[in-house]
């Protein structure tokens, strides 16, 4: 494989001087190890800043305790960017009963001893200790993001300010924030002012009164209802086409959200795909041993952003964005050709796919032409909008190609994939998912439908429990059509708002004696900031409807509820697959 000249974006000094440079333009800061890698947004953000032309740095898991080594690159002359890395440091360093996590699959040796806790505010406050009236501070990445408001923060149980008033910086890219990072790199290097940028958030004195005003955080305090009022409006903008900017008081001063900047299209998303990234962890890190993801993550393909599945526990939605946006087979089919330059590429693609593998190559067009619907979901518990027209055609030409490549001998689909959707498409649902039986999942296939009692899914925003066993019988058609033994494995969410102990109960018959299986795969409920789900955690309430609802604290209980569900029992089966 043709290397450039430099494989690395600079993490010393000493690649600094290699390359002529005395300062940088932009230092970027992440919780994770420099893996240059287009599944790790910092990679994505500094291959893009290197290819408009800006001199680039990245300090990856900095030590919080020895100031040297955030100043090893200097003061960068643009500003710095910082991320909590690819994971919220909170979710990283705890389970969801508050347990340390002894493990992080982005930290070189799998030990979890780098990422400090909320360490996008411990990384802007290192930065101003050690460069007093230092040029602006950035913040991006999914922590920042899902924090940019008024939120529920699990960790302490309470309501936290917008992360801009806690952690001290300047400003705040939300979402994917391509378009936007671009703009504010060129109007910071032109001294232009930067306010006015779409998908930026700041703070003011002064009240923007074109933007929605939201309640503002001290009202958010004293009354739940006035939160959740917050949050739907916080929600509802987040479309580029359909959003407006938002305004929310913050004691004297005020959080501003400009508007969500602009979706990439095809072409620039193969732009962004095709950047030089070695997909390896940087030199700097490797003495202290590998890191755990990129078992994963060095030989799958991105094939599209985006998801409008609206999972109320899951926050892909708010940072992604609603709106699926695609590469083109040729982008892709390019990206598996180079795989097989690769010297330790054995032909097996971990993963083609994306947050939801089937949603890829199909939009809603009202969607595409006006944004996103306020108050309206393409699919919830019980119905898919009639405006979205399911069709898998085009992710079963692009499994075809990729599969028929030189040099793959397996590319597996290990993303999510809604079987909803796959029951619902009547033209191609039944042919993708022989596809995938066929050729793309190895032993067993996991599906996600987190629980069966319909109370419970509907919080959830899930499919009813008949959509499960439709598709539970195709599956097994299938299997025995091809004469194969491969299983469905099934993820299950316990304690999640509106679920109590007898909900487990019925759950672990239904798994037991219409699945036929012994869940392994259940999880304990992590209210997520900036979902749907966190917000009926703190609440107490159904945010539709306002009326109260359960919700299980106690973290003993919680863990009963799991337990009730993993409990081992004996299964009579009727048929091989299940």
């Amino acid at each position: 494989m043709k290397k450039p000249k430099f494989e690395y974006l600079p993490t010393t000094r000493e690649e600094m001087k290699e390359r002529g440079w005395n300062k940088l333009d932009v230092i970027l800061v992440t919780g994770d190890a420099y893996i240059d890698s287009p599944y790790i947004g910092v990679a994505v953000v500094g291959r893009m800043l290197e290819k408009l032309g800006f001199k680039v740095g990245i300090i990856g898991q900095p030590d919080i305790k020895n100031d040297e080594d955030i100043k090893r690159l200097g003061e960068p002359k643009l500003y710095w960017g910082v991320s909590g890395g690819s994971i919220d440091s909170m979710v990283a360093n705890y389970t969801a009963t508050k347990k340390f996590r002894n493990s992080d699959d982005y930290t070189p040796g799998g030990k979890n001893t780098k990422r400090p806790d909320r360490a996008v505010n411990v990384y802007t406050n290192l930065i101003r200790k050690n460069f007093k009236g230092t040029v602006p501070i950035v913040l991006g990445g999914i922590e920042a993001s899902l924090r940019r408001i008024t939120h529920y923060d699990y960790w302490t149980n309470k309501l936290k300010k917008p992360i801009l008033f806690d952690s001290k910086a300047d400003l705040l890219i939300y979402g994917m924030g391509e378009v936007a990072i671009e703009e504010l790199s060129v109007a910071l290097r032109d001294k232009k002012d930067f306010k006015d940028i779409r998908g930026v958030c700041y703070i003011s004195k002064e009240p923007v009164l074109e933007h929605i005003q939201l309640p503002s955080h001290a009202e958010c305090l004293a009354d739940k209802e006035k939160y959740i009022d917050m949050f739907d409006a916080f929600y509802d903008n987040n479309d580029p086409i359909s959003a407006k900017g938002l305004c929310e008081p913050v004691d004297a001063r005020y959080l501003i959200q400009n508007a969500p900047c602009d979706y990439l299209n095809e072409q620039e998303m193969d732009a962004l795909s095709d950047l030089p990234f070695t997909r390896e962890l940087h030199p700097y890190h490797r003495h202290e041993g590998k890191v755990r993801c990129l078992e994963t993550i060095k030989f799958s393909i991105n094939t599209h952003q985006g998801c409008w599945g609206e999972c109320n526990f899951c926050a892909i939605g708010v940072h992604q964005g609603r709106t699926i946006r695609t590469r083109s087979e040729e982008s892709i089919l390019k990206e598996v050709k180079k795989f097989t330059e690769y010297k330790d590429f054995k032909g097996i693609i971990s993963d083609v796919g994306g947050p939801t593998a089937n949603m890829y190559g199909y939009e809603c067009k009202k969607k595409l032409k006006h944004g996103t619907c306020a108050h309206q979901r393409c699919v919830d518990a019980n119905h898919l909008c009639s405006s979205m027209k399911i069709n898998h055609k085009r992710n079963i030409d692009l499994l075809r190609k990729v599969r028929a490549t030189k040099g793959v001998k397996k590319a597996f689909v290990a993303s999510g994939i809604r079987y909803d959707f796959i029951t619902e498409d009547k033209e191609y649902g039944y042919e993708y998912l022989k596809e995938l039986v066929k050729h793309h999942i190895s032993g067993q296939m996991k599906v996600a439908p987190e629980h069966t009692q319909q109370h419970v899914l509907d919080l959830m925003g899930k499919p009813g429990k008949q959509t499960l066993v439709d598709f539970k019988h195709m599956y097994d058609k299938l299997n025995k059509e091809e004469g194969k033994k491969q299983f469905l494995t099934y993820y299950l969410i316990a304690a999640h708002p509106g679920c109590e102990e007898k909900d487990m109960h019925e759950l672990k018959r239904f798994t037991t004696e219409e699945l036929e299986m012994n869940p392994e795969q259940a999880q304990v409920f992590t209210p997520t900031p900036s979902t749907y789900s966190a917000v009926m955690y703190y609440t107490e309430m159904d945010p539709v409807t306002r009326k109260k609802i359960f919700v299980e604290k106690d973290i003993h209980k919680k863990e009963k509820q799991k337990a009730i569900v993993v409990k081992k029992e004996r299964i009579e089966r009727n048929n091989f697959a299940g």
